[in-house]
């Protein structure tokens, strides 16, 4: 950890606040809780236990101790109740919105339900926090905004054609906080997010995330399949970069970082081909049983309908504006993120050396 960031949580650990987490059970929801406790805030954490887990929460608990953990308040509750966002908002500072519904592939199968999600729900987390006199309301978008705009890297001001509704319903998220600050005045900071991975990141599942679903079938001796020729490239982005973000946005004091939107990545292009043999290597010097993961051989098949074939963020503007700064490098993460997935939940069995 940077000496930049461990000032920021100093500076979180001066004020006791309360924030709202919505997604509060989900993989960067859960993530950002345990931050807040661990720095002495209080949270309340909305979820509907959709994609969340029971055991995230439960992970947290353990990680922070009793006395912290009294400072939790868990609504199981859906964003698209407006009752319940109310409920959620009410005595609260600062909201670091993340509960949403992800997968580009899901999104074209079942469109109505990430409106009803993404959208509906949006609308009411945000009308609620502003109501009730929320201080500032930071949410999560996405780099899928960028569609089919070819330029890279991506820039903030160059956005594309939505290629999914996933994609759409993040790029409404973004008009609506616009709305919401030059109608009403209200403070709101947009992070889109690039390929977000790292510890309690669901590895089950057909639409799970590329990053825990290797990890889990080279675990388990399976070839992973890789979508087109494996040189579609992303910008990687672990977990802990993006907490830090969060807390970034909820905390600036300067004004004119408030209401707009911030690419949150590392800045660094990897291939899926580059991906996936980290990624065995990585995984085959854990100890003898895992050896012969280094001779498995990944699968090729089509491109998936709605996928970007390059991502690559311009972090400029959140270094400038916002004072963020990476702690952990693509290969960083990846090396906290497996001594995870060996040492937790999904394989307990498999110790890290």
């Amino acid at each position: 950890m940077n000496l930049n960031y461990q000032s920021l949580l100093k500076k979180l650990q001066q004020t006791s606040s309360t924030w709202l987490v919505t997604g509060a059970a989900g993989f960067i929801g859960s993530n950002l809780l345990e931050t807040l406790l661990c720095n002495k805030q209080y949270v309340v954490g909305l979820d509907n236990y959709s994609s969340g887990k029971s055991q995230n929460l439960e992970e947290v608990r353990k990680a922070v101790g009793d006395r912290a953990w009294e400072r939790f308040t868990f609504i199981q509750g859906d964003i698209t109740d407006i009752d319940t966002c109310q409920t959620a908002v009410n005595g609260v500072d600062y909201v670091l919105h993340q509960a949403a519904i992800g997968s580009v592939p899901r999104s074209i199968a079942q469109p109505t339900i990430y409106h009803q999600c993404n959208v509906d729900g949006f609308v009411n987390v945000i009308h609620a926090a502003y109501t009730a006199g929320v201080r500032r309301f930071v949410y999560a978008s996405s780099s899928s905004v960028y569609g089919d705009a070819p330029e890279l890297p991506k820039v903030e001001e160059k956005i594309g054609r939505p290629l999914s509704p996933y994609a759409l319903s993040k790029s409404f998220n973004e008009q609506y906080a616009h709305m919401m600050a030059t109608v009403y005045g209200f403070q709101t900071i947009g992070l889109r997010y690039f390929n977000v991975f790292g510890q309690r990141q669901d590895p089950n599942g057909a639409y799970a995330a590329v990053i825990p679903k290797w990890i889990a079938a080279l675990l388990q001796g399976k070839s992973c399949i890789i979508n087109g020729d494996g040189e579609t490239s992303r910008d990687f982005c672990y977990v802990t970069n993006v907490v830090q973000a969060n807390l970034r946005a909820a905390l600036t004091e300067n004004q004119n970082a408030l209401n707009q939107v911030y690419n949150i990545a590392v800045g660094e292009q990897t291939t899926l081909n580059q991906l996936y043999f980290w990624l065995r290597s990585e995984l085959s010097t854990l100890d003898p049983t895992t050896a012969s993961i280094a001779a498995i051989e990944p699968l090729y098949t089509e491109f998936r309908k709605g996928d970007i074939r390059h991502s690559l963020a311009d972090i400029t503007r959140a270094r400038c504006l916002l004072d963020y700064q990476p702690t952990h490098t693509v290969q960083q993460g990846l090396t906290e993120a497996i001594r995870w997935y060996t040492q937790n939940t999904v394989y307990p069995s498999i110790q890290y050396a």
